[in-house]
């Protein structure tokens, strides 16, 4: 394997560990949540209240592990999603910036500053809060609805597995017991139970959410003051005057949380008729009828059941996964230049 490749390879293997740990992170606090929204979705009619589900978990014998129940499945369906999604979505923005270049936008600018005990020195001023690379309107709708669809394909299994054991429907005591179970009754195919619900939910939410994000951030950048870059030495005599971490972690987290609460409004039908569907697979076949179903027996409203909690969870989940990962990246991405810049330096010595 060549230099380039490697190098190649341990940049995607960061982006993943990275994705895994801020998943993780959001999916483990915001867990109760994940389990109320599924609460209220799963019951029908008159009954579809926030008041009842916290009833529910209130006459538990320990209200705690209740209100967690489900969160090792949560962490890992969220942990390896955003660990798949957020590599998918480096390597799509990356690929579409190198060929695609109608659909990219320039990422820094590029100056002669002077820095302080060296002179004039080239250093490359990062002009916004992510050193990923940018892309026009459409390269971020269509990257974003890609990665996510991809991603939420092959962790299907385990966002049944979750929301089914989150359920009262269901008395599963273990994920293993809960997965024979599924495959006893419905097979593989019960594994993938809502995958197309789920698709139209994510593709169109991913994809907008990408957009607002980075739009959010262009705005914000021009609004949320900042002291003066912190500079960083680079190897070579290179100094890169970047964002506070600070200023970038307030653009990045303000713009997450609007995004995430604008998306969740517009994606929440999907959600509840896909939550219908993996409880109910027998009675809820497909998104359509599914839909239809609902609206019929328990009116148009119950469409919008578990918003307020799902935009509560998705907005912080968003906003804190999003945060966490795009830190960790600019960080990274600083060592990497460190370390491209001593390389080009000892070629030179040559």
């Amino acid at each position: 394997m060549s230099d380039g490749s490697r190098k190649a390879a341990s940049k995607s293997t960061f982006h993943f560990v990275a994705g895994l740990g801020s998943g993780v992170l959001s999916a483990v606090l915001l867990q109760p949540f994940d389990l109320l929204k599924t609460r209220v979705q799963q019951r029908a009619g008159g009954a579809n209240s926030l008041r009842a589900a916290i009833a529910d978990i209130r006459s538990s014998p320990s209200i705690i592990p209740a209100l967690w129940r489900g969160a090792l499945p949560s962490a890992l369906r969220t942990g390896f999603g955003s660990a798949i999604y957020f590599t998918s979505l480096n390597a799509i923005r990356q690929g579409t910036a190198r060929h695609v270049p109608w659909l990219s936008t320039p990422n820094q600018t590029t100056t002669l500053t002077p820095v302080s005990g060296s002179g004039s020195t080239p250093s490359t001023t990062t002009s916004s809060s992510s050193s990923l690379p940018k892309l026009s309107k459409t390269g971020n709708l269509l990257s974003g609805a890609i990665a996510r669809s991809f991603a939420g394909f092959l962790l299907m299994p385990l966002t049944v597995l979750k929301v089914r054991y989150e359920s009262t429907l269901y008395q599963y005591t273990s994920l293993s017991s809960a997965a024979r179970d599924i495959h006893r009754r419905e097979g593989v195919r019960g594994f993938f139970s809502g995958v197309g619900a789920t698709t139209v939910r994510d593709a169109p939410y991913a994809g907008l959410y990408v957009l607002f994000y980075e739009e959010g951030k262009k705005i914000l950048t021009k609004v949320v003051r900042d002291s003066p870059p912190a500079v960083v030495e680079t190897g070579s005599g290179v100094e890169r005057a970047m964002m506070s971490s600070r200023r970038a972690a307030t653009i990045n987290f303000a713009s997450g949380l609007f995004s995430a609460t604008l998306c969740s409004v517009i994606s929440n039908p999907f959600d509840a008729v896909k939550t219908r569907i993996q409880l109910q697979p027998r009675k809820y076949r497909n998104m359509v009828s599914g839909a239809v179903l609902m609206v019929r027996e328990d009116g148009f409203r119950s469409l919008f059941d578990g918003l307020a909690l799902r935009m509560s969870r998705k907005a912080l989940s968003s906003a804190l996964a999003w945060t966490v990962y795009e830190e960790l990246i600019r960080r990274a991405e600083v060592m990497w230049a460190r370390g491209h810049d001593e390389e080009g330096e000892k070629h030179r010595l040559r």
